[in-house]
């Protein structure tokens, strides 16, 4: 990524993020949104801050969508990323200005520690998988090779186990029952594109088929 481009992101992001909070209420004093937007900023830039020690190839892994990158996975990502980006404004909208939602505190509270978790989550997986890109493709350039270690010895997919726990936590931790449809949206396309990732995957990769026989789950420990 050039400089231009990282300081472009790095002036966009933030900017996008207060209006998808705060336009929708009304309201740049509103407290919720602020302990919010101060949350995904401590909680992203300590993950940043860690990869970049411990991987810092993920940055340019992770910077675009690769040729080869199967073609039913950009039409999929785009809605996947609409609902996700929606969940914001319509929870915000939802709690801090037409008061739909009456969520209780310890809901909200486990709100924020499955978007922590979420964050935390996706930074031990971008740490010990190179191959963490952000479209679905076999990555024969690289020498893609099955990873199994850190949270791979428990799921297969843990990065979309941690993104499912963002998904539900944002709308949670904004106080909106609302924000769950369009999170709900996000995290079910999110299982669909597990699932063809998956069997991708078994088919092309090689070890992988054995790797699936060794760790069952694809989401969920020991369920699913």
């Amino acid at each position: 990524m050039s400089r231009a481009t990282a300081i472009a992101y790095a002036v966009a992001l933030p900017i996008s993020l207060l209006l998808l909070v705060f336009l929708p209420v009304g309201d740049i004093g509103w407290m919720p949104g602020w302990i919010f937007v101060a949350a995904l900023a401590i909680g992203f830039a300590a993950s940043g801050l860690a990869l970049a020690k411990v991987n810092p190839v993920i940055f340019r892994a992770r910077s675009r969508f690769q040729p080869g990158t199967e073609r039913w996975d950009l039409p999929l990502v785009a809605v996947i990323l609409t609902a996700m980006v929606a969940t914001i404004p319509v929870a915000s909208f939802d709690a801090g200005r037409a008061h739909w939602s009456h969520v209780p505190l310890w809901l909200v509270v486990i709100g924020y520690a499955a978007l922590f978790g979420g964050i935390a989550g996706t930074a031990w997986a971008q740490a010990v998988n190179p191959f963490f890109e952000p479209g679905v493709r076999i990555q024969s350039e690289r020498h893609q090779r099955v990873i199994d270690t850190g949270p791979y010895r428990f799921v297969r997919h843990p990065g979309y186990s941690a993104a499912v726990a963002m998904f539900l936590g944002m709308p949670l931790a904004l106080a909106s029952w609302w924000g769950l449809l369009p999170a709900a949206i996000a995290s079910i396309l999110l299982v669909i594109r597990t699932a063809w990732e998956d069997r991708l995957l078994q088919g092309r990769l090689p070890g992988y088929r054995e790797y699936a026989g060794r760790v069952r789950a694809r989401l969920v420990p020991g369920i699913w």
